[in-house]
């Protein structure tokens, strides 16, 4: 079993992409959306994804995932499947002191939404916090990728 940790903030400005290592282009759906559970599908350049994630802890720090790699034709063929509102978005990956902040740009009706991501260790490791960071939405369910293809940013 793995326990995905992790802290999500708003960004403040694009001050990031001259500190980006990379990015890819990101295309996700869901297969199932449950309170209890998500199975999302991902392309991410050549390779397919599928993803489940359990329902997050009080905190909203720590939640159970598991993810498989699968061909792009494998996940072409589970796209298929996937419930109406799939997210588009390039995520850039920002190397800085030791972890690797990914920021998403997200497109379509969820555009203008930039969020940051990092995976911690545990619940209390410490980190930098750039200044291209703004407002933690850690536990805010309106940011997650599942309720934002349900209901996206432009609508809020």
């Amino acid at each position: 079993m793995s326990i995905e940790i992790e802290r999500k903030f708003l960004v403040k400005n694009n001050s990031f992409k001259a500190l980006s290592s990379d990015s890819s282009y990101l295309k996700q759906g869901y297969i199932c959306l449950d309170k209890e559970r998500t199975v999302r599908v991902r392309i991410k350049g050549s390779k397919g994804y599928l993803t489940i994630k359990g329902m997050s802890n009080d905190s909203g720090l720590s939640r159970f995932e598991w993810e498989k790699e699968l061909s792009l034709e494998e996940a072409n063929q589970l796209f298929k499947l996937v419930l109406p509102g799939v997210i588009e978005k390039t995520r850039y990956n920002v190397p800085i002191e030791g972890y690797i902040w990914e920021i998403d740009v997200f497109e379509g009706g969820n555009s203008g939404l930039i969020l940051a991501e990092i995976e911690l260790e545990t619940e209390l490791s410490s980190f930098v916090i750039p200044s291209f960071i703004g407002e933690e939405v850690t536990g805010d369910k309106r940011y997650y990728n599942a309720y934002l293809s349900q209901s996206p940013y432009d609508s809020w």
